[in-house]
């Protein structure tokens, strides 16, 4: 699994740049290889591709995998922090989708994210976008939420940072177990955030998790 890269566009003479553009690093998805894959699964499954409910099944798979694999490059814009901000910074209620690399079905929920800034605050929409940046992957909510957390306290350096998720699996909710409505619930913790009691007990308070 490639990690993400940044690269920081050119500034304008005399003024640093405070924006780093974010992109995802992976390889693409070879739509046709994936196709004719398809195609395949669907004769292994007894069906006949070739049928006309099913002759433009296979492209449309394609291209939905390449959809949900391939997130949006962005540019990750800071802004000083010169009113000296100390407070916790949290958004709740990010849409999280992903795929679980176990069944490749998906998993859906949200992600409440937050942080005590630095010397810089995040421009409020790019917590979404980093959460994005991570669940167009072939994931395990686990590593996404603690990829997250670490993508944030590594290019924001942060007094602090919190991730959690809640989701929905459907490789629980559709075989298996079968137990639709489940939800798992991760956290990844770090500086203030892992280490003052009171900082972490407002993060889980404002995220509306309880301990």
């Amino acid at each position: 699994m490639s990690a993400p890269s940044t690269q920081r566009p050119p500034a304008a003479p005399g003024h640093p740049s405070p924006r780093l553009q974010v992109v995802h690093g992976r390889g693409g998805v070879d739509v046709e290889a994936a196709r004719r894959a398809v195609t395949d699964l669907l004769v292994a499954l007894g069906r006949d591709p070739g049928s006309e409910h099913l002759a433009d099944t296979p492209a449309r798979v394609a291209h939905a995998y390449a959809e949900l694999l391939t997130p949006r490059e962005f540019d990750l814009t800071t802004f000083p922090n010169d009113e000296g901000y100390d407070e916790l910074v949290l958004v709740r209620g990010i849409p999280v989708q992903s795929l679980c690399e176990h069944h490749l079905l998906p998993f859906h929920g949200v992600a409440h994210v937050g942080y005590l800034p630095g010397e810089r605050i995040l421009g409020l929409s790019k917590l979404a976008r980093v959460v994005e940046l991570f669940a167009r992957d072939l994931q395990v909510q686990e590593r996404l939420t603690k990829q997250v957390a670490d993508w944030l306290r590594e290019h924001l350096a942060p007094q602090g940072v919190g991730v959690v998720i809640e989701a929905e699996h459907m490789c629980m909710s559709l075989r298996g177990v079968r137990a639709p409505g489940s939800r798992t619930v991760t956290s990844t913790l770090h500086g203030l955030l892992r280490e003052d009691a009171r900082s972490r007990q407002e993060f889980f308070a404002l995220a509306g998790v309880h301990q």
